[in-house]
């Protein structure tokens, strides 16, 4: 066995083995690289690569982009004055790998590298980390956005992006110097609904954390310090079977993911033991450790249980719903790390829960942490680069597309202003590649382009480039008229987006594809062309930790993906030969609009045939309705956040094979009462829950059945939250009348919220996003809103905020002003940003928020509801 790159040869020659043999249909393509002159070590990081990368990738990429990939890596090494004082196991698994998570892959590395390098010479390699988060933070800022992750390149172009793509790019920012750098995250936080991502970079001998794109003066610093103390699980992902110091939480075959949770919180091991009925450990069985979040209960782990039926855990001392699943069947518990170690948990053939569980989920303990010292003058130091990245920044932004010129390109191309100029604004940097997209196409044409990058997200446009573009519009257009329902033909004939997979061109790469016979027949009936991908694509289930990520060409090409993957290239073929296609809203299923409705597409009809068999063939793929209807002793709204809002306090989760699924009702829809929606019959469970000022919830577990044919009317009940407002202190005459100012009237009827912000992280913009989503509520309300800051934060920041809302920008005012309301209200610290604070009309401070937490804004509500 040869490790010397901490792997074992052997294993990685077998598995590249069998990725070479899944690849079969590409060796050209891939492996005929390995026919060019290659060092001993450019073929074994080479293969090494090949061995555990997605299969979505051997899809999509070729042979002598990894070949530059590689020889890349290695330069670099040699070139970077720390490049050899890298131990070769780190560099393996974090300095040559080209992938960070799941973006979509391209030369971010190169272009890196030639702006980044010359900055970082004659640095050390901590100073190095530093000066590259300085360098992330002038090329982006964070923003909320979909679940596609975008590429290096993509977030530079645009300069917005969330916590995945602002890491990836610091993550791809470091290797591409030489430094090691891994992509962390808490998969879900537990005493608030979301997530975050940072970066470890490893320096001299130690991995250290920074905050992506928001630089501090030193390492190991960062406003998600202190909300990380109550993590459950802070992990990532080695594409690699990695053996390193690290506790190793999964066992995939094809990828490690490793805990460092105990570098950041105070953490247990635990141990849960899965049995049957009768007491017998559940070998292999599946056990999958969950969070609330997102009013569902989201895996942070999976683990299989050994001859004992046990699995292990280092994790945060908080509360977790284990969920496990087997051949004896399936089953859940609610334990509470804080207070055993040992957990049974028995699975059945038929488990009965009742119709109604409760449970109450308490998130780990708030755990302090020593502040890092900074001397005036670095802080002083760090605060000016800050600002200076800032300027660099929205100097870049300045260059995009701006009004004038969309008015002066709406008149040139007699296309509508009100149309055309959001398209061009939203893409940010990639407006003038969809400008000369449409001046490139014929004038009879152009409003159906129009149309076409309308179609699309708004992720979409920053990243798709005019190859694609001409493609799917030249493809679309021979069926204009063949569906002149203009809905219909835009969203599932014209638009290339499917899913989250990456756009690229397919359209005349499918109509090449296929005969004209075959053209026509498919036409006539779509099902046959399903049957034909389902046949000519092989699916490979458990391989990559992201499904849908192949492109649908390169899912064909390959002949082997996932099965979302190959759902979306049965929808990607259909639409290029005019069939109106779509995944079916909840479920995913492949659909075809024939005879005036959505049709399930079949990719397997054997497949389909045995599973009729196991089911009975009269309830397969049959479907009833749930409507969600208002209880008669509960109004429409509930106390956690004022309106049932489906992902924010509840949702409903369909159990398959021993799981359970959450169904995909669109995010924050509102609209939910005496709506029947269409569902596959089968086992429900509808959660809700109401989260508390505390980070714990509230649980309510329900459970039902939908038979074929059957509505199932499902009540929406919260349970309720005490709204407590105590007295935390009473602020001075003076800082009541500087607060109020102009509404001082209002005040004194209402009271005042005041936010205290740091403009350039992501807490912050969470708490302004947060006011707009409840500016109506806040409208209503009527009272002052006052906004501090020490630099003026974005304007895609500040539109949409209540009317009421004012800020203050002064460099030292605005954290003077807060010392003076420490001064009264001793339970203030004042050292973690953004701060909250709700004064009632009697100048007492009635709620108090310090640092990063979502739901702020809800507490605002519920706290000025409580103070009538």
């Amino acid at each position: 066995m040869n490790t010397t790159y901490g792997f074992d040869v052997q294993v990685m020659e077998e598995k590249f083995a069998a990725k070479r043999q899944w690849a079969k249909f590409r060796e050209r393509e891939l492996f005929g690289v390995f026919r060019e002159p290659l060092t001993e070590e450019e073929r074994l990081l080479l293969k090494f690569l090949y061995a555990y990368m997605p299969l979505h990738d051997l899809a999509d990429y070729d042979g002598a982009f990894f070949l530059r990939h590689v020889r890349h890596a290695l330069e670099v090494r040699e070139q970077m004055p720390w490049g050899r004082s890298v131990p070769e196991e780190l560099f393996v698994h974090f300095v040559l790998p080209y992938r960070v998570n799941n973006e979509n892959i391209d030369e971010s590395r190169m272009v890196i590298h030639h702006e980044l390098a010359p900055r970082v010479q004659g640095l050390s390699m901590s100073e190095a980390v530093l000066e590259t988060n300085y360098w992330c933070h002038e090329r982006a800022t964070y923003t909320g956005n979909d679940a596609r992750t975008v590429s290096p390149l993509t977030l530079m172009r645009t300069a917005l992006g969330r916590c995945g793509e602002q890491s990836t790019l610091a993550v791809t920012a470091l290797r591409s110097i030489g430094i090691p750098a891994r992509q962390v995250y808490t998969p879900r936080w537990a005493h608030c609904d979301s997530n975050h991502a940072w970066v470890e970079a490893w320096a001299d001998g130690a991995w250290h954390f920074i905050g992506a794109c928001e630089p501090e003066p030193v390492l190991d610093e960062g406003w998600f310090r202190s909300p990380s103390t109550r993590a459950m699980l802070v992990n990532t992902r080695v594409a690699a079977d990695y053996d390193g110091p690290e506790e190793i939480c999964s066992d995939h075959p094809w990828y490690a993911e490793i805990n460092m949770l105990d570098h950041y919180a105070p953490v247990k091991e635990i141990s849960v033991y899965v049995v049957d009925e009768d007491g017998r450990p559940a070998i292999n069985a599946e056990v999958n450790f969950q969070l609330y979040n997102f009013a569902e209960f989201s895996t942070i782990v999976t683990k299989k249980a050994d001859a004992k039926g046990r699995v292990t855990l280092m994790t945060g001392l908080g509360d977790l719903l284990v969920h496990a699943r087997g051949e004896q069947g399936w089953g859940f518990r609610h334990i509470r790390v804080s207070e055993a170690g040992e957990f049974e948990l028995t699975i059945h053939s038929q488990p009965d829960y009742g119709q109604v569980l409760e449970l109450d989920m308490v998130p780990p303990p708030v755990s302090g942490g020593e502040e890092r010292v900074v001397s005036e003058e670095m802080r002083r130091r760090h605060e000016e680069r800050v600002k200076e990245g800032t300027a660099i920044r929205a100097a870049y932004e300045a260059t995009f597309c701006s009004e004038a010129y969309a008015v002066k390109l709406a008149g040139e191309l007699a296309l509508p202003l009100e149309r055309l100029l959001p398209v061009l604004q939203q893409a940010k940097g990639n407006g003038e590649e969809l400008a000369l997209f449409l001046q490139e196409i014929k004038p009879e044409h152009r409003l159906l382009g129009l149309r076409l990058l309308e179609s699309l997200r708004v992720k979409d446009l920053t990243d798709t480039f005019r190859e694609s573009l001409h493609d799917h519009l030249n493809g679309a257009l021979p069926f204009v008229d063949r569906v002149p329902d203009p809905e219909l033909f835009d969203a599932y004939v014209l638009c290339p987006r499917v899913h989250f997979e990456m756009i690229a061109p397919y359209r005349a790469f499918f109509q090449q594809s296929f005969t004209e016979e075959e053209k026509s027949r498919y036409a006539a009936s779509p099902q046959l062309l399903a049957e034909h991908i389902g046949s000519l694509i092989q699916v490979a289930s458990d391989v990559d930790r992201y499904s849908g990520m192949a492109t649908p060409v390169g899912a064909f090409r390959l002949k082997v993906a996932d099965r979302l993957s190959r759902h979306i290239a049965f929808v990607a073929a259909a639409r290029s030969l005019g069939i109106p296609a779509r995944l079916e809203p909840l479920n995913g299923t492949p659909q075809f609009w024939q005879a005036g409705s959505w049709q399930d597409a079949v990719l397997d009809p054997a497949e389909l045939r045995q599973e009729a068999v196991e089911a009975g063939a009269a309830e397969l793929a049959a479907k009833g309705k749930v409507c969600f209807v208002q209880p008669p002793n509960q109004p429409a709204t509930d106390a956690s956040s004022d309106v049932a809002t489906y992902h924010y306090n509840f949702t409903l989760a369909r159990l398959e094979e021993g799981r359970y699924r959450t169904l995909s009702i669109p995010f924050g829809e509102t609209d939910v009462y005496d709506k029947p929606y269409e569902v596959l019959s089968g086992d429900y469970r509808l959660t809700t829950g109401t989260r508390l000022g505390d980070g714990s919830v509230r649980v309510r577990l329900s459970f039902f059945s939908v038979a074929p044919g059957e509505e199932v009317k499902a009540p929406l009940i919260f349970r309720e939250e005490e709204i407590e407002a105590p007295v935390w202190g009473k602020v001075s005459d003076r800082v009541w009348t500087d607060c109020a100012g102009s509404g001082s009237v209002a005040a004194e009827h209402t009271g005042i919220v005041l936010v205290w912000l740091e403009s350039e992280r992501e807490p912050s913009k969470h708490v302004l996003r947060e006011l707009r989503e409840l500016s109506d509520r806040l409208e209503d309300w009527g009272g002052p809103i006052k906004l501090f800051s020490e630099a003026a934060p974005a304007s895609q920041d500040m539109d949409g905020l209540p009317d009421q809302a004012t800020l203050r920008v002064e460099e030292d005012g605005a954290r003077g002003l807060l010392e003076e309301v420490k001064a009264t209200v001793p339970d203030l610290q004042g050292r973690e940003w953004p701060v909250v604070l709700v004064l009632d009309a009697s100048r007492q401070v009635r709620y108090m928020s310090e640092g990063y937490k979502l739901g702020i804004g809800a507490d605002i509500v519920k706290t000025l509801k409580a103070l009538g």
